[in-house]
């Protein structure tokens, strides 16, 4: 997504600078090109939002159901650990901000793992809870209820700490992109339904 969001920038960016010709043989084509960008920006991002919305539930997936038995709201991550043997790839996702005595429920894709690790926060940077679990059937849906402030391994914990760290920049980063994409796209809209005084 992150390089379809960078087109639809560079593109928004051209589709300014073509604002500027008004006649001539190439002011329909710079207006058709404008319109194009402006039509495909807002498909990609209703279609983006869409997505997003939805429900994650994947196809041979596992539900985890992560229960808050502790006094204070955390914020949990879900760190699904691909290939553990031959160290894989760790995936991280954000499971979001839990109460006392709720839950979320999340749908973790286990084909390549059967692994995952639960980092919950408390606060924006102190890691207060670590656990790892193995997934022997996949056909079980799990129950994680947090009761305790544990941290089962530091050496993990240290590594999803800086997974979580990484996923959260990289979510920064689009955020940032993204609101860029909306402030051009907004400009190029408003210049395109201007009506000529």
């Amino acid at each position: 997504m992150g390089l379809i969001i960078f087109v639809i920038f560079l593109a928004s960016i051209i589709s300014l600078i073509l604002s500027k010709i008004k006649k001539g043989k190439g002011a329909e084509w710079a207006k058709i090109f404008r319109i194009a960008t402006v039509v495909f920006s807002i498909s990609i991002f209703t279609y983006w939002f869409i997505k997003k919305s939805a429900v994650g539930i994947v196809k041979d997936s596992v539900a985890l159901q992560v229960v808050n038995k502790l006094p204070q709201t955390l914020d949990f991550y879900v760190i699904n650990n691909n290939d553990p043997d031959q160290n894989g790839i760790l995936e991280a996702k954000h499971i979001g901000k839990i109460r006392p005595e709720y839950y979320r429920i999340e749908h973790l894709k286990m084909d390549k793992s059967n692994e995952y690790w639960i980092v919950g926060y408390l606060g924006k940077k102190n890691l207060v809870y670590f656990s790892q679990h193995s997934v022997p059937n996949k056909n079980i849906d799990q129950i994680i209820e947090v009761q305790n402030y544990i941290n089962q391994s530091v050496r993990l914990s240290e590594t999803a700490k800086k997974q979580v760290e990484a996923y959260n920049y990289e979510n920064i980063k689009l955020g940032i992109w993204v609101s860029l994409d909306f402030l051009l796209l907004f400009l190029n809209l408003v210049l395109l339904l201007r009506k000529k005084k």
